[in-house]
């Protein structure tokens, strides 16, 4: 696990996506992807079953520090990648997920040479092989592979989650969805003990921060079109002991609800949201390589926001509440006008939430108790 380190100072991945919406075009279900691969265990709960000489490991690590090094600004300037400093940070952490007793070799690894240490052939105990160690931070840098994805883990709020290959790295800022709730559900019984549903729960972030702070009868049904995606949820799930308070169902956002339409006290989502044609100019290590199923809202990013708006007001029951990521503040006030004017009566309270960086992120709202009085409707922005 880290040690002295907080996640929230590792991601590179700050809200970087601004679209253009015009009108969308129908939103039709997407198909599937192909087979799941393989679970990947987290590096740090492999077992340490792999070994090498405390001066084999220096050695991989000043190779290794040497070619974070030769990085300097090259990929910040390409693309608001990773410079140096944060790479020398990633590989520190490397070794504190691969190592099973870091905090006892870090300070002979922090030098600057082995000579003259007694403990230079001391055996270290590994979670990974040393070739795997080489590999790993070779495709780091040589390939731009996300740091989350080389340590199978990502530390979102109190929570650690397992990711890999095929699964969206949780950001940040969707944490407020969560912080949204929790002040949400304060003194209201209905919400706090009623079903809440995730759609497109990618490593299950959503759903696991939801339940943490639900009553004790509150329930949340998760989906995801991805396999890989439904695996990697399941066992993070599995992970905090939340099998009876989260389902995770397997299928294209609303499709896997049709048994249980209209009883929701709550649903939250953080759908593709950006332009087709602006994927191939994003980070290399989010572009290159997490899932465009996760990323791709189509060719002005809004296809999948509207797909949520037209089957949400039949899903939430009178008085039910939603909370939808966005782009930033064009989608924002795009989606509440096609709420306002194409699904008129159905909804109220429609509000606009700003993220941590200040920038218009989400979209909440409430489902009509009545449509008799369509007066009620308002929109107001945080």
């Amino acid at each position: 696990m880290r040690l002295g380190f907080t996640r929230s100072s590792l991601s590179i991945f700050s809200p970087i996506f601004h679209a253009n919406p015009s009108r969308p075009t129908t939103c039709l279900s997407k198909s599937p992807p192909p087979t799941s691969p393989k679970l990947q265990t987290p590096l740090f709960l492999r077992p340490p079953t792999f070994s090498a000489t405390l001066s084999n490991l220096w050695q991989w690590k000043n190779w290794a520090k040497t070619l974070s090094s030769s990085v300097g600004s090259k990929f910040m300037d390409a693309d608001n990648g990773p410079d140096t400093t944060l790479l020398h940070r990633e590989l520190n952490w490397l070794i504190e997920d691969a190592l099973e007793n870091p905090k006892s070799f870090l300070t002979y690894l922090g030098t600057n040479n082995m000579v003259g240490f007694d403990n230079a052939e001391i055996t270290v105990a590994l979670r990974a092989d040393l070739q795997e160690l080489y590999a790993l931070w070779k495709q780091r840098i040589e390939e731009r592979r996300p740091f989350q994805y080389i340590v199978g883990c990502e530390h979102w709020r109190d929570l650690v989650l397992s990711v890999q290959e095929g699964v969206l790295i949780p950001r940040p800022e969707t944490e407020l969805i969560v912080d949204i709730v929790g002040g949400l559900i304060k003194g209201n019984e209905e919400l706090r003990e009623g079903l809440w549903a995730d759609l497109g729960t990618g490593s299950g972030a959503l759903a696991i921060g939801i339940a943490r702070i639900l009553g004790t009868r509150g329930r949340i049904i998760a989906t995801d079109l991805s396999p890989v995606a439904v695996e990697v949820a399941s066992y993070n799930v599995r992970r905090y002991n939340l099998q009876d308070k989260i389902g995770i169902k397997l299928g294209s956002w609303f499709e896997p609800l049709k048994d249980v339409e209209g009883q929701f006290v709550g649903l939250v989502s953080n759908p593709p949201y950006i332009p087709s044609n602006r994927i191939s100019g994003l980070q290399a290590e989010v572009g290159k390589h997490e899932p465009r199923l996760a990323l791709d809202g189509g060719a002005n990013g809004m296809d999948d926001l509207i797909h949520l708006c037209h089957g949400v007001a039949l899903m939430l029951k009178p008085g039910g509440f939603f909370a939808f990521e966005t782009n930033g503040e064009e989608q924002c006030m795009f989606l509440v006008d096609y709420m306002q004017n194409e699904s008129k009566g159905s909804f109220c309270d429609i509000d606009i939430v700003s993220d941590f960086a200040g920038t218009q992120r989400f979209v909440t709202g409430f489902k009509e108790r009545s449509i008799v009085n369509l007066q009620t409707t308002h929109i107001s922005v945080k």
